[in-house]
């Protein structure tokens, strides 16, 4: 599978291999980490897929994919499905990124990039969560259009879903 390609960043679809050298926190020559990469949620992501990969095959294309900047190539997060869709078309997602790296924008164009390529598959629903406190989230899924659908003690919930005639709407101020 190709790499998703925004303006600045490239959204690479992660192997059983780089996910286990993730876990090992153990970089090869063919790595380029930026400083911090990864971080605990990359290594809780990695592990996830793997667990995927290990009871029902590769998750692909609702896999991981590591962020990378296009300007130099290093990896500075992931962004990914929690599993394949589910019988509604559904799908649930998550991503991260080093703390050097957040502020801007990156997580926003890399979220944008992973709903336009769900909808593009038929994905009817994408949901995600962020815990209260993590303001920076919330309103990252809300930029991308996104919407609060509840919250329980710990998390705010968010969605966003199509229908046939709103296929590439509601995606906050992208434009691909």
């Amino acid at each position: 599978m190709n790499d998703l390609v925004t303006a600045r960043l490239e959204l690479h679809p992660m192997t059983v291999g780089e996910a286990e050298r993730v876990l090992a926190v153990e970089s090869d020559s063919s790595d380029r980490w930026a400083p911090g990469y990864p971080t605990e949620g990359d290594m809780y992501a990695a592990k996830r897929f793997l667990d995927t990969c290990a009871v029902t095959g590769d998750p692909q294309p609702f896999g991981n994919y590591e962020i990378r900047r296009r300007e130099d190539g290093q990896a500075i997060g992931g962004v990914g499905f929690h599993g394949p869709a589910d019988e509604n078309g559904s799908v649930t997602i998550g991503y991260g990124l080093i703390p050097s790296a957040r502020g801007q924008g990156y997580a926003s164009e890399a979220l944008r990039e992973i709903l336009l390529f769900a909808r593009a598959r038929g994905i009817t629903c994408v949901k995600g969560d962020a815990d209260h406190g993590n303001v920076a989230s919330q309103h990252v899924m809300m930029a991308v259009g996104m919407r609060p659908t509840g919250q329980d003690e710990r998390v705010r919930y968010f969605e966003i879903a199509w229908t046939d005639t709103t296929a590439n709407a509601d995606l906050g101020s992208y434009k691909p």
